[in-house]
């Protein structure tokens, strides 16, 4: 049902809606154009050995080098699962009577921010939840224990030597209030124009700080801390149309496809750090 407007109000009660943050948190490394699967060779390595200088020919090889060894190779599959589609069409009549508020092309943008965008980012932030390499026991987050909990999952990710730059520390506003009412927490919160666009609100302990919404991540989330390297996240086909009075219709059909997917590599998996809540 179209409610028309009666005399000028060219308004549309729109959703309040966030643009995606996923491009912080995922890196797109690998290629999935022409194919629809992608196959991940994972190369094993060999132990050092001390050199013999002496010759002595030890082991089957007699090789100075050490013991001659071969190189395991295993295969990760990523295959491409959501194919995603809509379509809807716009009444002349309506985009007139509503003084255009339901003209073709802003009902398209409004399609994609509000119902596109969050169904991507809901599907990719399960996908890292679900592959984060370490999964914290459950626990009630407050303000006396928000800034031990951030630290440890930072300090794991110390310990399995992720790389420091890039990382980023997922929160949901609820976990972002806690963090404020923390006395001890100082959060650097002059961050570059760029960033801001591309949703950091602040930084702790080096590590971007993206504040997201609760309805687009996992029950019982806390919070989570990620290193872009762990999941390639494709989005391999978008194409949205507009058709200008097709048979059958007196006005516009719109139609929108998206192919898309996320990964978590299992030798990754351990840049990324998960807080479920109690």
């Amino acid at each position: 049902m179209v409610n028309l407007v009666t005399e000028y109000k060219p308004y549309v009660d729109e959703l309040f809606t966030r643009e995606s943050k996923i491009s912080l948190l995922t890196n797109k490394d690998f290629s999935f154009d022409g194919a629809k699967t992608v196959k991940i060779y994972k190369v094993s390595t060999v132990a050092t050995t001390d050199y013999d200088r002496a010759g002595t020919g030890t082991g089957a090889t007699g090789s100075r080098y050490g013991e001659v060894q071969g190189i395991d190779t295993d295969i990760e599959t990523f295959t491409l699962a959501k194919d995603r589609s809509f379509t809807f069409a716009v009444d002349k009549m309506d985009v007139d009577e509503t003084g255009h508020s339901l003209a073709a092309d802003k009902a398209l943008a409004r399609e994609i921010r509000e119902v596109v965008i969050p169904e991507i980012d809901t599907h990719i932030y399960s996908k890292i939840v679900a592959g984060a390499g370490t999964s914290a026991e459950a626990a009630a987050l407050t303000a006396s224990n928000i800034l031990d909990k951030i630290l440890d999952g930072n300090n794991t990710l110390d310990n399995y030597d992720v790389p420091e730059a890039g990382r980023c520390l997922v929160v949901t506003p609820d976990v972002y209030y806690i963090m404020k009412k923390c006395k001890d927490i100082v959060m650097e919160t002059e961050q570059g124009q760029d960033m801001r666009l591309k949703g950091v609100i602040a930084n702790l302990d080096g590590m971007n700080i993206i504040k997201v919404p609760a309805s687009r991540l996992p029950a019982k989330f806390g919070f989570m801390i990620v290193h872009p390297c762990a999941t390639v996240a494709p989005v391999k086909l978008e194409d949205y149309k507009i058709h200008k009075d097709p048979p059958g219709i007196s006005g516009n059909l719109v139609e929108g496809r998206f192919y898309f997917d996320a990964f978590v590599m299992d030798n990754k998996a351990k840049a990324i750090y998960y807080q479920p809540l109690t």
